[in-house]
């Protein structure tokens, strides 16, 4: 018979056994022996709903893949864009903020496209708002608790629902954050903008810079990644790329080629216009089409 020890609770010893039958633990010390019976029976152990819905659910891939196919779905109705990866930390106060927040609004005009975050605060707050001063469409894919502040599993104060989606898994957030930037066909423009950002950032961009570096996306129509360094705050990590092609982990201009490190959003812009091979007489005939039609 098999069976498992789940804790105790002062006198009380908690075990899982699949065969209800008579038990005996028996317990030595030093200047005594004593037997304790007791029986068993079977009991579910229950817990926090919370706890008990997000271990069930990893148990079924068919979960993950109804949630990655809502991505889709949302995708498909928003259309593919501009994806932002960044801190959730950096508020309002902070100067990243203010810069994110132009350049959210000014990418979203120049590429006219959906802009797509994490739906959270911080800097992902600062894309989204940018996009809407710009009068353009927002997507984002929201994780049930972020650092800092709204760690309600599905809330945002001031985004409809029907343009995020709350995810339950990273795995489900992380095929739409990808998707959303795939392009497929050579009139969508998008991008990915990593911002400033911690471990989730960090790992969210690495992902997907290891998804272009082995041609998983963007092999046929290149995808453009920016790496915002506001006040050199990525310095350091580039310098330690650096260090990497001189222990040979990584070739000499491997990672360079992958992405353009961007010091300000002007040179974003730029870059951006030039990668998608927009002209200002270009953006000016548009505007005053839209002028005209209106």
């Amino acid at each position: 018979m098999g069976f498992s020890v789940l804790g105790s609770l002062g006198s009380h010893v908690f075990v899982r056994t699949s065969h209800p039958r008579p038990l005996t633990i028996q317990s030595v010390r030093e200047r005594e022996r004593r037997n304790i019976s007791f029986k068993l029976s079977r009991f579910k152990v229950m817990s926090r709903k919370s706890e008990l819905v997000d271990f069930d659910e990893r148990t079924s891939p068919i979960e993950v893949r109804k949630e990655i196919e809502r991505c889709y779905e949302l995708i498909h109705r928003l259309g593919r864009g501009v994806v932002y990866l960044g801190s959730s930390r950096m508020g309002p106060d902070h100067s990243h903020y203010l810069q994110v927040l132009e350049l959210g609004r000014e990418i979203a005009n120049l590429l006219e496209c959906t802009s797509w975050t994490g739906a959270g605060p911080g800097l992902m707050d600062a894309a989204t708002k940018g996009a809407l001063q710009a009068g353009k469409p927002v997507g984002g894919f929201k994780i049930g608790k972020e650092a800092g502040e709204w760690t309600a599993s599905n809330y945002h104060p001031y985004l409809p629902s029907e343009v995020y989606l709350t995810c339950r898994f990273f795995s489900a957030r992380k095929h739409g954050l990808v998707d959303a930037a795939v392009r497929s066909s050579s009139a969508d423009k998008t991008a990915v903008v990593a911002l400033p950002g911690g471990i989730g950032t960090l790992d969210e961009m690495f992902e997907i810079l290891a998804l272009i570096q082995l041609q998983r996306i963007g092999s046929e129509l290149p995808v453009p990644f920016l790496l915002m360094n506001y006040d050199s705050f990525y310095s350091k990590l580039l310098d330690f790329l650096d260090d990497c092609e001189v222990w040979g982990t990584l070739s000499k201009g491997e990672v360079s080629c992958l992405w353009k490190v961007c010091d300000s959003n002007s040179e974003a812009l730029s870059y951006l216009a030039e990668f998608y091979n927009l002209h200002a007489s270009d953006k000016d005939n548009h505007a005053k089409e839209l002028l005209s039609a209106s």
